[in-house]
């Protein structure tokens, strides 16, 4: 998709990108962070006339030998080696962009339907395989939820916790020599 934008792809005053033909051969319209349209301003008006050639191309990002865009294969072979470079080992290049903000997005909070919205899925099946469950936000939900932390919050007293430790241990018949949590014997 990145490869097809053209110069009127970003609308800066709207803060937004239009993909043309993109998944599914259909059209949107993409919201642009301050960030990210502050990057493709000064791409389009520092970098990009400097490596024109043809000054009537119309691809917004230009190849190195300024006479054509970028194709996709390029952008990919590029990104694979600032991910090689960066000592990640998976696979993906491209691809691994998308599937972290899809995860990135759904960890803070975004409806799976945004998401959808976002990567141009015709279906939310499609989009649940971008939103693995990560260990961050599983300890999130662990430390929020879970009845031991909720415990561990209310400060226990020393007196309170000898009781639940003996009504835990009476309960526990299997082995009542040997405490769970005590090291084992040497």
């Amino acid at each position: 998709e990145a490869a097809r934008l053209n110069i009127y792809s970003i609308d800066g005053s709207r803060k937004t990108v239009t993909i043309r033909q993109g998944k599914g051969n259909k059209d949107r319209v993409l919201p642009l962070g301050e960030r990210a349209l502050s990057w493709l301003q000064f791409y389009q008006q520092q970098v990009r006339p400097q490596l024109l050639v043809t000054p009537d191309l119309q691809s917004l990002f230009v190849a190195m030998d300024g006479l054509d865009g970028l194709q996709p294969n390029g952008i990919t072979h590029a990104v694979s080696g600032y991910i090689r470079a960066a000592g990640i080992e998976k696979k993906g290049a491209c691809h691994l962009f998308r599937h972290a903000m899809a995860t990135q997005m759904l960890e803070n909070g975004a409806d799976l339907r945004w998401i959808q919205a976002m990567l141009g899925h015709a279906s939310v099946e499609s989009t649940q395989v971008y939103t693995q469950v990560s260990i961050r936000a599983l300890q999130a939900v662990h430390a929020s939820t879970h009845p031991a932390e909720q415990m561990a919050d209310e400060k226990v007293s020393d007196a309170d916790e000898v009781g639940l430790l003996a009504d835990l241990y009476a309960e526990d018949n299997a082995d009542a020599d040997t405490p769970p949590d005590s090291p084992a014997p040497t």
